[in-house]
C-alpha cells in the first residue's frame, strides 16, 4: 500500500456533513458497532433512526457467521430496532451463496464447523449441511483398531465461529478435505478476536479456520470481509454506487479493508477492537477516511 496515504480525518462538526450528504447508503458492521455481546452500544438506535428519516439506506455486513440473515434480524427486534432481512448481509449467508454461483452440486453435503447460522443458509441455499451445533458434544478417542468415519459425498467444509469447536470436528473436517477429492475449503472469515459478550474480546473464526489450515496444509477460500464477495450481492440488490456508501466498522483488516476494496467511503469506529493508538501506530498501513469515537458521533455532531 502506498505509504503516503493520508491519515484518517477525526470526524468533526467541520466535515461531517460533507460526508453525510455525499453518501446514499450507510453499511454497518454488527459487534463493536451495534452492540458487544447481547448490549447495544449508546446511541444506535437513534442514530440509525436519523438516517432513515434522512433517506439513507442502511445495510448490515457481518463476519459473525453464528447466525442467519433471520437470526440477526430477529435480534435487531428484540433491542426495538427494526432491521429487515433483506438489510442483513452475513458471512453465513455469503458461505451458501459461494457455492451458489460456483454451481456446488445439490446432492453434495457440506460439513460445518460453526454455527447454526450457518446450518440454516445452507438450507435456504438448498443444500444439506452437516456437523454444526449437532457435533459440539461429540468426541474423538484415539483407541486402537478404532476407524473415524466420515461421508465420503461431502464436497465442501465450511469454517466460522464456532464456541464449541472440538477435536471431533477438526477430524472430521481435515478428513473430508484431505480425503474427498475436490472437497473445498471455505471460511467466513479470519477475525482473529471479536466482542462476543460486553466487557471483553473472545477469539474470533481465525483461530478455528488455523487450526484446519494446519492440519490440512491448505488455505480457504475466505468469504466474509475484507473479501468483496458479499458486495457483488449487495450492488445487485439496492443498485447503489459504492462511490456513495461508506462502511462504518471497527476493524481496520476486515471492515475499513473491505470498503476500500470495493470503493466505499470508510468510518472506524473505536467502540469495538480498534483504539486510537492502534490507528496511529506507524506499523498500520489500513487508514480510514475517518474515524470517530461511535457511531452515534454522527447523530451528535449533525446536530440531528
Amino acid at each position: 500500500m502506498n505509504g503516503a496515504k493520508r491519515a484518517a480525518q477525526l470526524l468533526s462538526a467541520t466535515n461531517v456533513r460533507a460526508l453525510f450528504d455525499s453518501v446514499d447508503a450507510f453499511l454497518f458492521d454488527c459487534d463493536g458497532v451495534i452492540w458487544k455481546g447481547d448490549k447495544l452500544i449508546d446511541g444506535v438506535p437513534q442514530t440509525l433512526e436519523m438516517l432513515r428519516s434522512k433517506g439513507k439506506k442502511l445495510v448490515f455486513v457481518t463476519n459473525n457467521s453464528t447466525k442467519s440473515r433471520r437470526q440477526y434480524a430477529n435480534k435487531f427486534q428484540s433491542f426495538g430496532v427494526p432491521v429487515s432481512q433483506d438489510e442483513m448481509f452475513s458471512s453465513s449467508f455469503a458461505a451458501a451463496m459461494y457455492l451458489k454461483v460456483n454451481n456446488f452440486p445439490p446432492e453434495k453435503k457440506v460439513y460445518v464447523i460453526g454455527g447454526e447460522g450457518i446450518i440454516e443458509e445452507l438450507q435456504l441455499a438448498g443444500y444439506t449441511g452437516l456437523g454444526g451445533p449437532a457435533d459440539g458434544d461429540k468426541r474423538a478417542e484415539w483407541k486402537s483398531n478404532c476407524f473415524f468415519e466420515h461421508d465420503k459425498s461431502v464436497g465442501a467444509v465450511v469454517v466460522g465461529l464456532d464456541p464449541n469447536i472440538n477435536y471431533y470436528k477438526l477430524q472430521y473436517g481435515t478428513l473430508c478435505i484431505r480425503e474427498n477429492p475436490g472437497c473445498l475449503f471455505i471460511a467466513t472469515n479470519r477475525d482473529a478476536v471479536g466482542h462476543m459478550t460486553d466487557l471483553q474480546e473472545w477469539p474470533g473464526a481465525g483461530c478455528m479456520v488455523a487450526a484446519i489450515c494446519g492440519s490440512t496444509e491448505r488455505e480457504p477460500i475466505v468469504v466474509g470481509k475484507p473479501s468483496t464477495f458479499l458486495m457483488e450481492f449487495l450492488l445487485k440488490k439496492f443498485q447503489i454506487s459504492t462511490s456513495r456508501m461508506c462502511m462504518v466498522g471497527d476493524r481496520l483488516d476486515t471492515d475499513i479493508l473491505f470498503g476500500q476494496n470495493s470503493g466505499c467511503k470508510t468510518l472506524l469506529v473505536l467502540s469495538g477492537v480498534t483504539t486510537q493508538s492502534m490507528l496511529e501506530d506507524p506499523s498500520n498501513s489500513i487508514q480510514p477516511d475517518f474515524y470517530a469515537s461511535k457511531v452515534s458521533d454522527l447523530l451528535e455532531l449533525l446536530g440531528e
